[in-house]
């Protein structure tokens, strides 16, 4: 498996020196990849949990692209509905042609009605503008020109170059741990990009997905989570998400989601409120732990 870091790109104290370092120590620690989250409008709810400053994906991946060499990157994910497909298209595919180790692009339908409705997007919509936005953002990897029509976007005969340096088309990691998401991933992803999943989610998603993209006619997308880690007293019940508990129990679920398939697993240190954020240092020293036990 290979093993990448989720980038905290938000809150107080985080600055350009402070995301160069997160990704070089990422590197120098053996992480392969490195991937950022997004959001655009910061309401109330988002700053509750994700404050700022808040750091653009885009922006910070093109930064880093050109000041940490032999780290891929990504997005964990991209909200799809925000931007016009085109807008995504480009930009993921110059970041692509920009970093010589190659981008990914997670994608999802986000969760925060506040930011849609700042944004002028239709929230209860965000299904659909996903599914149809992923087909836009695929075709227009390998067509130049690209044309589409569909329901919320359509347009004919637009230039896409450059394409992307990774052929045939960038990986597009499908977040979520729905069975939308799952269904969404089946057909329009390369991998399937779960959050906080348990283990018997997996169990019972993994058959689903095979599945689903054996009706579409695709391979199977590769299982692809992201861990959030909190490392403390030992945890026991079925609902407890992979990356809690003990270092022995988290090195378990490294193993656990070998034997399942993954192909890559992203840690992610942020514990999911601000007061309970630790420093870099301890972030570095957790991150070395694991990766000192998964090598």
């Amino acid at each position: 498996m290979r093993y990448g870091v989720n980038l905290l790109n938000f809150g107080s104290g985080t600055t350009p020196e402070s995301l160069v370092r997160q990704a070089t120590d990422a590197r120098d620690l053996g992480f392969e990849f490195a991937m950022i989250s997004d959001h655009i409008a910061v309401t109330p709810d988002v700053h509750e949990v994700y404050p700022a400053p808040f750091y653009d994906q885009f922006v910070l991946a093109a930064h880093l692209a050109g000041r940490v060499p032999g780290l891929r990157l990504g997005t964990t994910i991209t909200v799809i509905p925000y931007r016009h497909p085109l807008q995504t298209a480009r930009l993921a595919a110059n970041i692509d042609r920009l970093n010589d180790a190659g981008f990914i692009l997670g994608a999802g339908v986000g969760w925060s009605a506040a930011e849609y409705e700042v944004l002028g997007v239709p929230f209860r919509e965000r299904g659909a503008i996903t599914d149809e936005y992923l087909a836009a953002i695929r075709a227009a990897w390998t067509e130049d020109p690209t044309s589409f029509r569909g329901t919320y976007v359509s347009y004919e005969g637009v230039r896409t170059a450059p394409a992307p340096a990774t052929r045939p088309h960038l990986p597009v990691w499908v977040g979520g741990n729905s069975r939308a998401a799952q269904l969404r991933a089946a057909r329009l992803g390369e991998g399937w990009h779960p959050f906080m999943p348990t283990a018997d989610l997996l169990r019972e998603a993994l058959p689903r997905l095979a599945d689903e993209a054996a009706s579409a006619g695709r391979a199977t997308p590769a299982l692809v989570p992201r861990l959030q880690i909190r490392v403390g007293p030992r945890q026991d019940g079925a609902d407890r998400p992979l990356g809690h508990g003990s270092v022995e129990q988290i090195r378990a679920d490294l193993e656990t989601l070998a034997a399942l398939g993954a192909t890559d697993v992203l840690l992610d240190t942020y514990p999911g409120s601000p007061g309970e954020r630790a420093d870099a240092d301890e972030d570095r020293r957790v991150l070395e732990l694991l990766m000192t036990s998964a090598s």
